[in-house]
This record gives structure tokens, sequence and C-alpha cells, in this order.
């Protein structure tokens, strides 16, 4: 596959998979989404390959989400809602490796989920944490919400999707939501130092320690599988594409006129 969303890069043993969309402040379309699958499953299973880093590219954002912009009542690729997130979301939990969330800017939205469900996160001081879901007319109802409870805890997990607000790298890092804060200019430093503590390890162990840590929480794919179903529904209402539509034309959405 040749990547145009993507970036893919192995130095030192780790594999660097970066989302190159900076213009789109790392938003995912069903196409970085495809290319996102078939890196990781690149990266897993090369044997010269010990730890897997998701990142994406500037200094703005990690990653936002989906693409709005993509989202005319439907996104551009295919999976349940149109964006395979299930298969995304699988693979990288399914890879006998560990992966490490490198947050550099905004980790909004589906790039919450996907810094949470990151076996590690390490942070730039200037990375800022929230989910935006219910402000858009959406929400993440597997990983983003079942297993971000297990990560943070249930209070503080509801807390996050009700009320759609944004964390600093601090707060990310005293919820359980980061493992380490950086300065901005040692993040990299940092990524590679935790890179280089990994690939000292036995492959087989870590690939051991991360299906039993799985299996915990395995049940959560098929509320994941579910969830999106329910949500392929709803993004046909009106409500949800109220939430699309306010956010394209700069706008507070009015989801109350649709209460049932």
């Amino acid at each position: 596959m040749t990547y145009e969303d993507i970036l893919y890069q192995v130095k030192d043993g780790a594999a660097w998979i970066t989302i190159n969309r900076p213009e789109k402040y790392n938003a995912f379309r069903g196409q970085t989404c495809e290319e996102l699958i078939h890196a990781f499953n690149k990266a897993g299973w090369d044997k010269s390959v010990g730890v897997i880093v998701l990142t994406g590219a500037g200094d703005k954002a990690f990653c936002t989400g989906g693409d709005q912009s993509a989202h005319e009542g439907q996104y551009d690729g295919r999976g349940t809602i149109g964006l395979p997130m299930e298969d995304l979301h699988s693979i990288m939990r399914d890879v006998p490796k560990p992966v490490i969330a490198r947050v550099q800017g905004f980790a909004i939205g589906g790039g919450n989920v996907l810094a949470t469900i990151c076996d590690m996160t390490i942070a730039s001081e200037k990375a800022v944490f929230g989910q935006v879901g219910p402000k858009v007319g959406s929400v993440d109802p597997g990983y983003g919400t079942a297993f971000l409870a297990r990560v943070v805890g249930e209070k503080k997990a509801r807390e996050i999707w009700y009320m759609c607000r944004r964390y600093s790298a601090q707060e990310a890092l005293e919820m359980g939501l980061a493992n380490k804060v950086v300065p901005h200019d040692q993040l990299d430093a940092e990524v590679d130092a935790w890179c280089a503590e990994i690939m000292e390890k036995s492959p087989t162990a870590l690939a051991l320690a991360k299906r039993s840590f799985n299996m915990d929480t395995e049940h959560q794919r098929g509320i994941a599988g579910l969830g999106m179903l329910g949500l392929s529904l709803y993004y046909d209402t009106d409500e949800s594409k109220e939430g699309g539509v306010a956010f394209r034309e700069k706008r507070k959405p009015d989801f109350r006129k649709f209460a049932k």
C-alpha cells in the first residue's frame, strides 16, 4: 500500500506511525484509518520491530478524531459507521508489541480514544486531551467509553464524556491518561528513551503481558461492535446531523429541539 495520509518509519527497532494531515489537525478520514490499519499490521508482524509509536505531524495536534469535512452524513471509508474504527482499535490492541502514543498537541475526540487505547502515553506539556462527541452529535460507544473508565475511573470518564471539557497534560497525568509529561522540546528524546528500554526486554514476554492485560477487557470488543451499530443508526437522525451542520457553520448546535 502507498501511504498518502500517514508516514511510516522504522528507527532503532521502533516503528513510528505518523498521521500526516497537519492542515486538518491530523483528523482522520476513511483512507487514513485504512492506512493506519495496514501500518499497524506491518509493524506488528515485523520481527525487527519491538515497539510502535503513534503520533501526528506538526506541533498542533496528535489527532482530533474524525474529519468533519468528510462527514456529510457519512464518512468516506468502510465499516459500520463509514470509518473502520472497530478494525483500527482492534489492531492496536492485537499487535503483540507495546504501542506508545506520542502526544505533542491536541488529542481530542477520536484522537483521545486512540491515545487511550495505546499501551502507554508520553505527552508534551503543551498537550491537550478531551472529548467532543456529545457537542457534535457523536460518541464512541466502545473502547472510547468503556475502556476509558478502566483507565481513569468511572466518575472521571463520565465527566470527560458528559462535559466535553479539555484537560492539560498535567491533568491527564494525574488521572492516569498519560504516563509521563515532559517539556515540549524533550518529547522525542523521552519517547526514544522509552523505546530503547523496551527494546532491551523479551519480545515474547511483552507479547504475553499485553495479551494478558487485554484479556481483562476483551469483552469490550463486543460492546464496541454493538455500540458502533447503534451509532450508525444515530448518525442517520436529524439530531446527530445537527451537530455536524452546526460545527461546519461555526455555531452552537440546538439539540434540545430533538428531545423526545
